[in-house]
């Protein structure tokens, strides 16, 4: 039996760590606009009460977040298929034809009825089940860009929820958990 890439989520509690991955790992998170898409969808989606957001990064071809939800299979499908459906329209306006050719080669075979496809299938949850795995991914997402070459000190990041846990307000309501 193969492995899926699907998981499903038993526990409605959470917190959850998720990733999201734009298809073959393609650069589209470095216009500020694009991430703008993402933080519109999660502003919408804590304003209406659908997760709760305790830590997050967006980096240049994905993001991590701890979050929590009571149907988080539904709020992830349903942010990645608004944030898909603006940003290939913010691309198709903005003329980037070769964004708009990567990510229909990116597309899997499968799916007939569109052109394009932002994010890989899944997001790879998984529960946070203590507070020394909670503080470890809430390290880990506040030191990825850090890792990735791209800041000296995570504070420097714009896109992250470092500045929340340090006394600070970030660009996203964060309930703040953990450290």
């Amino acid at each position: 039996m193969g492995r899926s890439r699907y998981h499903v989520i038993k526990d409605i509690d959470g917190p959850y760590f998720i990733t999201c991955t734009v298809v073959n790992w393609i650069v589209l998170f470095n216009h500020s606009n694009i991430v703008e898409t993402i933080l519109v969808s999660f502003r919408f989606l804590i304003a209406a009460k659908r997760h709760q957001l305790h830590s997050w990064v967006i980096m240049e071809n994905h993001l991590h977040a701890v979050v929590s939800s009571s149907d988080m299979e539904k709020e992830i499908g349903d942010f990645k298929s608004w944030t898909a459906r603006t940003i290939i329209d913010q691309l198709k306006n903005d003329r980037r034809s070769r964004v708009l050719e990567q990510l229909e080669l990116g597309k899997n075979q499968h799916k007939h009825r569109q052109t394009y496809q932002v994010w890989q299938d899944g997001y790879h949850p998984e529960l946070l089940t203590s507070r020394e795995a909670l503080n470890i991914k809430l390290n880990y997402i506040h030191d990825n860009p850090v890792r990735s070459g791209y800041v000296a000190f995570p504070e420097h990041w714009r896109y992250s929820s470092y500045p929340d846990y340090h006394g600070e307000t970030g660009l996203l309501p964060v309930e703040i958990i953990g450290l």
